[in-house]
């Protein structure tokens, strides 16, 4: 949750007063190599060593100025995904981290000691060898007890539950809002096909809930469409909702497409979706696509010419005395003279099959047996001479 624009910038007014004294403090310290003697002698006038240092304060105060300011934003940024992460974070895991930072203190405070004692002559180099212990402990400690989280847990706090397992992330596929929305993700998830976790980020369930509360009853009704959907798959699959959002390179600006790249990329993981122009785009940039669509066309059963097959002619079809059918899974079908039996059941045989990008068309002609039009086509009769 980034703060809001008030607090922001108070944030960013403190953060760039801090480094602006930082730098001030750093002008005073270098003082004390006394490197500005050299600079200050070519000149003759009186008060000139108090003038030159008020100038090095001066600079040393703008640049830090200068650098905090520049780099508030995205210190603020980090902060704020750092607060969020760590409401995310169960409280077994916060329990380990603040064990681990805590003992990591206290071995840091006694070398701090036994660098002190051995260094009495040096200011600098013992504050040097602190921070630095300070750096490995931390990682150390934390790590360690961050690997003993459960264990720890169930000894401290026995009988209580140690709040939710943050899933873990293998093959993760990404899904988008359009495949949500299309609800056909569920039954493919059901049956298995899926390996792996299926991860709906935050702002694919914030633009379905935005859909689900248009004015537009279409709209509406395919955005509370996409909410049943998740749930029903919440009930029956490894569902992953908004855990995982927190990515530095995903901006709250960004399209929700590019947000989906961003996220794919940074969770190795794949995007399902039936949005064509999404589909190319994501491969252009190197992330793997599932797309539902493909898969509907992969699964249809092959038709070749020859068959006999048996359709209900629905409409009129484009071209003149052809009928259009639908088989089963929706692939369209044409037929030749189908044209005047609209409603009927015909046997047809198939012609040819033509692949397009939005699917399989098949073309096919009526069987003789059936056609009525056949006796129009019979022989001539023989005429006979006398």
């Amino acid at each position: 949750m980034q703060p809001n624009r008030g607090v922001r910038l108070v944030l960013i007014i403190l953060f760039t007063l801090l480094t602006g004294y930082l730098g001030l403090q750093l002008a005073e310290l270098s003082f004390k190599v006394h490197w500005y003697e050299d600079a200050v002698s070519h000149f003759t006038f009186k008060g000139k060593g108090e003038l030159v240092k008020l100038l090095i304060r001066v600079l040393f105060a703008l640049l830090g100025l200068l650098a905090g300011f520049l780099s508030a934003s995205k210190m603020i940024r980090r902060v704020a995904v750092l607060g969020h992460t760590l409401e995310e974070t169960p409280p077994r895991d916060k329990v380990a981290m603040i064990l681990g930072l805590t003992l990591s203190l206290g071995l840091t405070a006694l070398l701090a000691f036994l660098f002190y004692k051995l260094i009495p002559d040096n200011d600098v180099l013992p504050v040097l060898l602190t921070l630095f212990s300070f750096v490995v402990s931390s990682y150390l400690f934390v790590s360690a007890t961050m690997s003993m989280s459960n264990e720890m847990w169930s000894i401290f706090f026995a009988g209580r539950s140690p709040g939710r397992t943050r899933p873990v992330m293998q093959h993760v596929k990404v899904l988008d809002t359009n495949v949500v929305i299309d609800g056909r993700i569920a039954d493919v998830a059901s049956s298995g096909f899926l390996e792996g976790t299926l991860y709906v980020p935050g702002f694919v369930l914030d633009e379905l809930q935005y859909i689900a509360d248009s004015s537009d009853p279409l709209k509406r009704a395919r955005g509370r469409r996409g909410l049943e959907i998740l749930n029903e798959m919440q009930k029956q699959t490894l569902l992953v909702v908004r855990d995982f959002d927190n990515v530095e390179s995903i901006h709250p600006s960004d399209p929700v497409d590019q947000k989906l790249i961003l996220l794919a990329k940074h969770l190795d993981g794949a995007i399902v979706t039936n949005d064509f122009n999404l589909n190319k785009v994501a491969e252009l940039q190197g992330v793997r696509v599932l797309n539902i669509n493909e898969l509907a066309n992969a699964v249809k059963p092959v038709v070749l010419p020859g068959e006999e097959m048996i359709v209900q002619i629905i409409k009129e079809g484009k071209e003149a005395n052809q009928g259009v059918g639908y088989l089963d899974d929706g692939t369209m079908i044409v037929v030749e003279g189908g044209r005047r039996h609209i409603g009927e059941h015909l046997h047809v045989v198939v012609s040819s099959v033509l692949q397009t990008v939005a699917g399989k068309m098949i073309f096919s002609q009526i069987r003789e047996a059936d056609d009525p039009t056949r006796a129009f086509r019979t022989e001539r009769p023989v005429r006979v001479k006398r």
